[in-house]
């Protein structure tokens, strides 16, 4: 019997291909089923993931029957999809990439991302989820998930330097990308982004004639944090959590001007319950507790930096870092690490990734103690972790190596 991942496996060759003719015909040929799902749209650089699982948590919390689709996934396929916070079982999966399938023609073969994201929308609507956080695979306009004409809110959360090779390489011009999930006269939701992406989106605003909130971030409490007056728990770690919190709250409030239901002990509930994997999370190998977290491009890497500085101060780190060809290497580095601190190298598995003696060399130029190259991920964290003493050993650099030390876990 054909699984997910061996079904999924055939459209990997078709690589990434924006644009959005493909995924319209797939879907008007599943009956259209974007169209019957009322739909959350959020992109941005960083924060995309966490913004969704605090809207989908609150929205849930509220008594609503809330869709999710996320992307890329840490371990299982079925981990794009789920209805409140439960994964789309392996038979459900097979069976909405079947209807999908069937739409398919020869000289219109879809990419391995607008096969899930057909999928996803032909679940959501023949569950008849009341709503979908729907999060943007790369950049905005020409991504496969822009197929909303009406959303109840279109979400921007961050710009930074990502994705260079494909959305521009200016603030701007990847601005540009993201803001085309901004439809005529519905709401939009920005997080603090430079001023050159700013001019950008307040543009495409001001021609779609939304409506904008331009949020700034929650400020931390004792016992989680305070947003306009509101007070919450917060229980995602990083100080990037304020702003990603807010966010969340603010397309929580322009939903309640469209009517939807939503009380402010949902919002405490949903908050308090709000859970996101790989992103600061600790897990357990071996009897030793390590950090997990993406920090994929520099953006996140300098948030990542900020935590440690405030959780391990005056603390050695030793690095566990795999990173993929299209990202900054050097800039990654250059932003977690300190000339103690000890870098250990590894390929990220089963993607296109940097040579770790590329990474070594590029860390031997900031630390102290050369590097260690290390071939795979189980032999970095033996070493990472051998005679550590008080050391926090860290792993990020890829959502993918992240992966694979969840597997390793498991």
């Amino acid at each position: 019997m054909t699984t997910p991942d061996q079904f999924l496996d055939r459209f990997s060759k078709f690589g990434i291909r924006l644009g959005l003719e493909r995924i319209y015909q797939q879907l008007s040929d599943l009956g259209n089923p974007h169209t019957q799902v009322p739909a959350i749209h959020v992109a941005g650089t960083n924060g995309k993931g966490s913004v969704c699982a605090y809207i989908s948590s609150i929205l849930q919390a509220a008594g609503y029957r809330v869709g999710r689709y996320i992307s890329p996934h840490l371990v299982n396929w079925r981990e794009r999809i789920s209805i409140n916070s439960q994964w789309i079982s392996d038979r459900d999966l097979m069976a909405a990439l079947q209807q999908v399938e069937r739409t398919i023609v020869a000289d219109r073969m879809p990419t391995q991302f607008e096969v899930v994201t057909a999928a996803a929308w032909w679940y959501f609507a023949q569950q008849k989820v009341d709503v979908a956080v729907i999060e943007t695979g790369l950049g905005g306009r020409l991504d496969a998930t822009n197929v909303c004409d009406r959303p109840l809110a279109a979400v921007i959360t961050s710009i930074s330097m990502d994705h260079w090779q494909r959305l521009g390489n200016t603030l701007g011009a990847i601005a540009g990308e993201k803001a085309g999930i901004i439809k005529f006269r519905c709401p939009a939701i920005i997080g603090e982004v430079p001023e050159e992406a700013k001019a950008v989106i307040a543009a495409k605003i001001n021609d779609c004639e939304a409506v904008a909130a331009w949020v700034k971030a929650a400020v931390r409490t004792e016992n989680g944090a305070e947003w306009e007056g509101f007070k919450y728990p917060l229980p995602l770690l990083g100080k990037h959590q304020l702003m990603n919190s807010a966010i969340a709250l603010a397309t929580i409030r322009s939903l309640q001007k469209q009517g939807w239901q939503i009380s402010e002990s949902a919002i405490v509930q949903g908050m308090s319950q709000t859970q996101w994997a790989g992103r600061l999370q600790w897990v357990e190998y071996q009897s030793h507790k390590l950090l997990i977290d993406g920090a994929h491009n520099v953006e996140a890497a300098l948030c990542l930096r900020q935590f440690v500085d405030e959780a391990f101060p005056q603390k050695r780190v030793r690095w566990i870092v795999g990173i993929l060809t299209t990202k900054d290497s050097q800039g990654i580095l250059q932003a977690i690490l300190h000339p103690d601190d000890l870098l250990f190298t590894v390929p990220v598995p089963a993607h296109q990734t940097t040579d770790p003696e590329k990474l070594a060399n590029l860390g031997d130029a900031i630390l102290i103690q050369p590097p260690t190259v290390c071939q795979d991920l189980p032999s970095a964290l033996d070493a990472a972790c051998r005679d550590r003493n008080s050391d926090p050993v860290i792993l990020c650099g890829s959502l993918y190596l992240v992966g694979e030390m969840l597997k390793i876990c498991q």
